[in-house]
């Protein structure tokens, strides 16, 4: 899973990025450009995971992870139209956005022209990732028109179909809407998957606020931020970044310390990542034992079939059962020994939950 963050200049993009990936100004990749967009894969944090590496003591032990990608594409630098409808190609290659506002007073960096308005900064970015796809849009029907007059009188016309859904796309944007909001069909899915669209992907938005609204529930800059993105339907998380910075060079003693000191529940990185997780519709299922720990990620609602090939896609082919404990049950009875009386079996259209453990019986081949 890639995650995007985004936003416009001086936001704090980077320190975000920093505090998500333990990072420090002077040994972070720099951002900023498409060009030089610093990419970094995270461990999701998980204490089911970690109990299971405690239980077993495991010769191998793979966490779940994330990409973060700071700064894919600069936006608000005005330099979009040196590059064409390619500019935001980093972006298309992530799964779900980030979009970092502004909700912090400072005197460096100084509050942009016109103020502090976190409200209309997403709907900037918003429009600039609407305009985008509809260029992209325009592009492409361009070359379709162009191949359908130079096509020969009664030739099939493969491109008038793409035609069609691009036309469907279209509209929707004109009336202003992202096509996240638009309902497609699979076929449509499936013809318009190349194109990666950014308005497709989920946003999710960050309001960085000061560390004298840690805490506050009525800051008006992130009460600003919180009511765009009610008016947009986009799920919003009120962080620190700078604070956030500082926490992560902690080591885990101190920084929960540092943590409860400021009032701040859970760290930057645990809150953005479930937030991603709920985002996405994903969950976690886990496979246990002395050789490996393995957190495995797959959608909300996957079966038992689909899960395990997610592990080996043989043992989906060849699935004969599942072995299924609920992670809480072993951490109730405290071993493996006293969990295996607990297992159940399961078939290959079991609704597989977040944190079920599984162990895939599959015919031999």
């Amino acid at each position: 899973m890639r995650v995007g963050i985004i936003g416009l200049p001086e936001t704090g993009k980077t320190t975000l990025f920093n505090a998500l990936t333990r990072m420090t100004r002077s040994t972070a990749p720099t951002g900023g450009s498409r060009r030089e967009a610093a990419v970094t894969t995270v461990p999701v944090p998980d204490e089911r995971f970690d109990f299971a590496v405690n239980l077993f003591h495991p010769k191998k032990q793979t966490p779940a992870a994330i990409e973060f990608v700071d700064d894919a594409a600069p936006f608000g630098t005005g330099e979009q139209s040196k590059f064409g409808a390619d500019f935001f190609e980093g972006l298309r290659k992530v799964d779900a956005l980030a979009l970092v506002v502004r909700a912090f007073e400072s005197d460096y960096p100084p509050a942009p022209e016109g103020g502090l308005h976190p409200g209309r900064d997403i709907q900037l970015v918003l429009e600039e990732m609407l305009l985008a796809d509809m260029s992209l849009i325009e592009t492409r029907l361009e070359r379709i028109e162009k191949a359908l007059k130079t096509r020969k009188a009664g030739a099939p016309a493969p491109e008038q179909l793409e035609k069609e859904i691009l036309a469907k796309l279209q509209a929707h944007m004109d009336d202003g809407k992202p096509l996240r909001t638009l309902t497609l069909t699979p076929d449509e899915i499936r013809a318009t998957r190349s194109f990666a669209f950014l308005t497709e992907k989920p946003v999710m938005v960050v309001a960085n606020i000061g560390e004298n609204a840690i805490g506050e529930v009525n800051d008006p800059l992130l009460n600003e931020a919180v009511k765009a993105c009610a008016a947009e339907g986009l799920p919003c998380v009120a962080l620190c970044a700078r604070a956030e910075e500082e926490v992560s060079q902690l080591g885990p003693d101190e920084e929960r310390e540092y943590l409860d000191a400021l009032g701040i529940e859970a760290p930057a990185r645990i809150r953005l990542i479930q937030l991603a997780y709920d985002t996405l519709g994903l969950m976690s299922f886990f496979t246990v034992g002395e050789d490996e720990v393995r957190a495995w990620t797959v959608e909300k609602g996957a079966t038992a079939g689909q899960s395990a090939g997610k592990i080996h896609s043989d043992l989906e082919r060849y699935f004969i059962r599942a072995e299924v404990l609920e992670f809480p049950k072993l951490m109730e009875v405290g071993s493996w020994e006293a969990a295996k009386p607990l297992l159940h079996l399961e078939m290959k259209d079991y609704p597989v939950k977040d944190g079920d453990i599984l162990h895939i019986r599959a015919k031999k081949v």
